[in-house]
């Protein structure tokens, strides 16, 4: 058991991770265990969970990708790997960072004070069993950790009982992970009951979770817009929020594309969700001091109703149908709580789920509200958690550079197949002859009608031709002062030739660069003019 302290003095932490772990056990542990927190909604917190790499969850139904996913990230097979048409992956799979490869069983893995498994000792043997950890050595995971899940059940198969709650061991994972990412499968796009299910116990986690929508490349432009269309339907009936889920589409492997038309799409997407995961390790702090404010907060509204029910329970005839009764009547004291404390609806347990947790508790032995234990939190809410969030952001400034690093990370960073590579503003990068110079005869011709005067034009006259491609001002403004090599406030031939290629540029859809790249600069000012 941790040591029930509770300081009103401000407390002075190392680190964030640090600054968690002791406000965890010294504020918000004492009143989980006084209003049996961890008995209703999720185990107690090990050193492990304050410490450990960001982790990536992976969820879908089998024949999706998820294993072959993991395995285009760190671009090596990992012991336990299986990959088929059929249901493959039969465990749950964690894919961590060793200095030598092999497996550790779910057995051993649930008493590793190192490893932040140990709860999972509650599912039982029958979760165990398929579960293990592959540990190899790989750059992908020295930033963070993978967890490979079974494929989810569809059609007759989903009736046949996994021997152990499914949906409630990845609600465990959810807790505990920075990022979770659905995947489907774009050529048979198909919700079971049991991913349904799964989705539902997610629900409380929808800022960490994303959607693949694997496999795009073996369908026609056409049938994936439908697809797509099929797929926002399905999970704005499920996830029943306003919010849309971020979707990635793509083919998320190292094989040609099947059907290429889409090529650039799969890449741009595939570069965002790079991204996405490679912000990870940066945003791991933020991420679980979120996770203790939203644990805090649901701890809170546990001791309002634990302490509810304890007072209004009789002290000795007719407690059974009095239990009953509350249990009955728990809505009506969902209300009451929400507006005596001034709570959120949003804050409260699943109503169903905690009438059914209560049936199995002596309500005699809960505890009585203690102010208190209730003060301690509060104050942990309103001023330690406001210091850890500025320590966050000064540990963030010190290591600037903290990003997933390896496997296919790499093949995306430079070089002429990095994305965006020779498209846009980079056009021309790697060519001997200036960009700008193909279509110059054309922006000539234009720039002579403006009757230049010793061979440059005013901006006023320039202002008039920019318009023309109805850009915004802030825009124009943007190409002029790149356009303006010399900085004298008037285009020569060769500046209005660099505006009229920077306008096509934006028109085509790319972005302008922040300052003029040296392929750019007009052949007679370079080596006279520095670009910015």
């Amino acid at each position: 058991m941790f040591r029930k302290n509770l300081k009103k003095d401000p407390e002075l932490f190392q680190n964030v991770a640090e600054g968690l772990r002791r406000l965890y056990r010294t504020k918000l542990f004492p009143l989980e265990d006084t209003y049996r927190f961890h008995d209703f909604h999720s185990p107690a917190l090990e050193d492990a969970d304050f410490d450990n790499k960001p982790m990536v969850l992976l969820v879908g139904q089998y024949s999706t990708g998820k294993t072959t996913f993991i395995r285009h990230l760190m671009e090596q097979d990992f012991p336990g790997m299986r990959i088929g048409p059929e249901p493959t992956t039969d465990c749950f799979i964690s894919v961590m960072h060793g200095e030598q490869e092999g497996v550790i069983p779910g057995n051993a893995l649930v008493v590793d004070p190192k490893k932040p498994f140990r709860k999972l000792n509650a599912f039982g043997n029958a979760f165990l069993n398929r579960f293990m950890c592959a540990q190899l050595p790989n750059p992908v995971l020295e930033s963070i950790s993978i967890i490979d899940t079974p494929g989810i059940l569809s059609g007759e198969k989903q009736r046949i009982s996994r021997g152990y709650d499914f949906a409630a061991v990845l609600e465990w994972f959810a807790e505990r992970v920075d990022r979770i990412i659905l995947l489907f499968d774009a050529h048979k796009l198909d919700i079971s009951d049991e991913f349904s299910e799964v989705i539902r116990a997610l629900k409380n986690h929808e800022d960490k979770m994303r959607v693949v929508l694997n496999k795009a490349d073996q369908i026609s432009t056409q049938q994936l817009m439908r697809v797509y269309g099929a797929l926002m339907w399905s999970l704005g009936k499920i996830i029943n929020t306003p919010e849309v889920v971020r979707v990635y589409i793509g083919s998320f492997w190292a094989q040609p594309l099947l059907v290429p038309d889409n090529r650039k799409l799969f890449e741009a997407e595939e570069m965002d969700l790079f991204l996405d995961i490679q912000s990870l390790p940066r945003n791991a702090s933020l991420r679980k001091l979120n996770d203790l404010i939203k644990r805090a907060r649901l701890a809170k509204v546990q001791a309002y109703i634990i302490s509810s029910l304890k007072k209004e329970m009789p002290s000795v005839f007719g407690k059974d149908s009095k239990k009953k009764e509350l249990i009955a009547n728990l809505g009506e004291i969902y209300v009451k709580i929400e507006k005596e404390h001034q709570i959120s609806p949003g804050d409260f347990p699943n109503l169903a789920k905690m009438q059914e947790l209560l049936n199995g508790q002596d309500f005699t032995k809960f505890a009585v509200l203690k102010p208190k234990l209730l003060e301690a939190v509060e104050d942990m809410l309103a001023n330690d958690i406001a210091r850890l969030m500025a320590m966050v952001r000064q540990e963030e400034a010190s290591v600037p550079n903290q990003s997933v690093k390896g496997g296919a990370f790499e093949g995306t960073m430079s070089g002429p197949f990095g994305h965006g590579y020779g498209e846009g503003a980079s056009e021309g990068i790697d060519e001997l002859d200036w960009v700008v110079g193909r279509d110059k005869p054309t922006y000539d011709e234009i720039f002579y009608t403006l009757s230049p005067i010793n061979g440059k034009v005013s901006g006023a006259a320039a202002k008039k031709e920019m318009l023309k491609s109805k850009l915004p001002n802030t825009v124009l403004g943007k190409i002029w002062k790149l356009a303006d090599v010399d900085k004298d406030g008037l285009l020569d031939d060769e500046e209005f030739a660099l505006a009229n290629h920077l306008i096509k540029v934006k028109l085509e859809g790319h972005e302008l660069p922040p300052s003029l790249p040296e392929h750019l600069v007009p052949p007679s000012k370079r080596g006279t003019v520095q670009p910015e």
